[in-house]
């Protein structure tokens, strides 16, 4: 069909139509779009090799834990460049603007400061926003909704589905995409189920993570998996850093309890069982979780009730080689991260030939991988304030490539 503008049944095209079309002014979206899609012609050219690799005084990313360093070095450029995010002000503490900063959810609650305090991503104009984020915490809707042991989720599904109501009646931004360039997160277990709330949340929009679950409707092309990360004193100071690879004198390690389907597992095939795997329900009385981990050459990080675990981080904190044991658990960044350069990925099935498995690695693969670990440690680490190429910026860079998946047009959102 021909464009409205054109009339094709006389000899000349009209000459105001024509103009129209010329002079046609842009809305703000539409200059959005259009820098968005000039971003995405970058990343392109650098994943073909068809751009140089910028030098950069803090990093340049290199090597086989990135599935592209080019690229994604180049995605992140244009994101410190383009990427505006916009914070709904509705809502009070504690149940929103507010996240715990010192357990194994305080991802939650540091990366809410983070971006609330954050200069340079965020911004107080909603129309310069290229995606919005709903601020609500749930793990602090679990303890101030939730009616503790009436395994009702009403009134947190309630809470939500009325916030978003709220924002939907006094901005058009929702709407407009449907909630695709819009985002929420959660460490908590619960938070696909909060997710579940409203459709479009739970269909449409960006969902960051802990629990990110590919069983239980995790899309890794639309949902961010957010790393947890168990802060006991409210940062890492202390945990991140261990000896080399010579004076690792343990070959795996794992303290934990009997939570989840696949511990009872790991336990009853290996605890007590051979002095080189270290497995252990309860360590011994004196002995120190972290210290094992820096002399453990494998740390093995087996899914809970839920499928993320904080080991995976306290591995690579420790500069252990985390040893991921899970059931469709998606790792933190693989849109980037090759994790299989620096992990070791063991079918659940195979936990009885875990041993085999990892004296099967040679002594040389196994140095390469802890170095590789080392590297890309700096993806995990948790700064105040925040610094290039660390967690916060990485999960930053996660929801800013889940933008670029969408177009948003005249209220409709299109994937590319």
């Amino acid at each position: 069909m021909a464009p409205p503008f054109i009339n094709y049944s006389q000899d000349n095209v009209s000459l105001v139509n024509v103009k129209a079309v010329v002079t046609r002014e842009y809305t703000p979206l539409d200059r959005l779009e259009a820098g968005l899609q000039m971003a995405r012609a970058a990343i392109r050219d650098a994943r073909w090799g068809n751009a140089t690799q910028v030098k950069d005084q803090d990093y340049v990313p290199t090597g086989p834990m990135y599935w592209n360093s080019g690229a994604f070095q180049r995605s992140y450029l244009e994101m410190e460049k383009h990427f505006k995010v916009y914070v709904y002000k509705e809502g009070e503490p504690p149940l929103f603007h507010n996240g715990p900063c010192k357990s194994i959810y305080s991802m939650e609650g540091n990366f809410i400061h983070g971006l609330e305090m954050d200069k340079k991503f965020q911004t107080k104009d909603p129309e310069k926003a290229h995606v919005f984020f709903l601020p609500f915490s749930v793990t602090m809707l679990v303890r101030f909704v939730y009616d503790s042991d009436s395994h009702d989720f009403g009134p947190i599904k309630h809470t939500v589905a009325d916030y978003i109501e709220v924002i939907t009646e006094r901005y058009p931004y929702w709407n407009r995409s449907l909630g695709a360039d819009h985002f929420m997160l959660a460490c908590h277990d619960w938070g696909p189920e909060a997710s579940r709330s409203v459709p479009n949340l739970y269909e449409n929009s960006i969902r960051v993570l802990c629990n990110a679950n590919t069983s239980e409707g995790f899309v890794p092309s639309k949902d961010v998996s957010f790393p947890e990360i168990n802060l006991v004193t409210g940062n890492a100071e202390g945990f991140v850093g261990g000896p080399s690879p010579s004076k690792r004198g343990i070959l795996a390690f794992f303290a934990g309890g009997l939570h989840g389907p696949i511990r009872p597992i790991l336990l009853q095939q290996w605890e007590n069982k051979d002095p080189d795997m270290q497995v252990h329900q309860y360590l011994p009385k004196g002995v120190s979780y972290y210290d094992m981990m820096k002399k453990s050459r494998f740390c093995l990080c087996p899914s809970g009730y839920e499928v993320a675990s904080p080991r995976v981080v306290e591995a690579l904190y420790a500069g252990c080689v985390p040893v991921l044991l899970s059931s469709g658990y998606v790792p933190p960044f693989s849109d980037v991260l090759n994790w299989k350069a620096f992990s070791v990925i063991v079918l659940v099935e195979d936990i009885p030939y875990l041993k085999q498995i990892l004296t099967k690695i040679s002594s040389r693969n196994y140095i390469r991988m802890q170095r590789r670990g080392v590297q890309v440690r700096r993806h995990f680490v948790v700064n105040f304030p925040p610094k290039r190429y660390d967690v916060y910026h990485m999960i930053l860079h996660s929801i800013w490539l889940r933008r670029l998946n969408v177009r948003v047009h005249n209220g409709e959102e299109n994937d590319e």
